[in-house]
């Protein structure tokens, strides 16, 4: 599904909406995010297949908000919502701009700011969660000091390997 050009001029001006707020809420933040981004990009889709909008989960048992944000997702960006996760505030899309087939967007210059600022909008939440596919992943600040910790105890390298990645404490490959 193309834009036209009212389209593309409402996910622009809704872009820079966003980026707006996203460098506000960064600069106003008192602390570096806890994680940094590790691993590298597979180009896998994983990312765009279906793609998900974090809300306030009280906000999210509103149906006549939680309606407007599916419909904003509709028509602006080319999201069909999917599913949920009520417990995590999570609507999930699958978007209409994505070719599996070659894994790319047809809508790539235009794409929304959540798209344009992905991966690393995900250190901002506590728990930051890649899709299953993808060879990203966060790792804890603390990430050294955590390993020197687990390497005390009497682990399998199952164990310690689960461990590390439960605490985002895992090393690059």
């Amino acid at each position: 599904m193309k834009d036209g050009p009212i389209r593309r001029a409402i996910k622009c001006l809704a872009r820079f909406g966003y980026l707006g707020e996203l460098r506000i809420r960064r600069r106003l933040r008192s602390s570096q995010p806890d994680y940094e981004l590790a691993g590298e990009c597979s180009s896998c889709g994983a990312c765009c297949e279906t793609p998900a909008v974090q809300m306030a989960p009280l906000l999210l048992r509103f149906k006549t908000i939680r309606g407007a944000v599916v419909c904003w997702q509709k028509w602006v960006n080319g999201f069909e919502l999917i599913g949920r996760d009520s417990k995590h505030g999570i609507l999930i899309f699958r978007c209409t701009h994505f070719d599996p087939e070659t894994k790319l967007c047809d809508s790539y210059e235009s794409r929304p700011g959540a798209c344009r600022d992905y991966p690393v909008n995900l250190l901002d939440h506590p728990l930051p969660e890649f899709p299953e596919a993808c060879t990203l992943h966060a790792v804890s600040r603390n990430a050294d000091r955590i390993r020197d910790s687990l390497a005390d105890l009497d682990l399998s390298a199952e164990e310690l390997a689960k461990l590390e990645a439960d605490f985002y404490a895992k090393k690059d490959p």
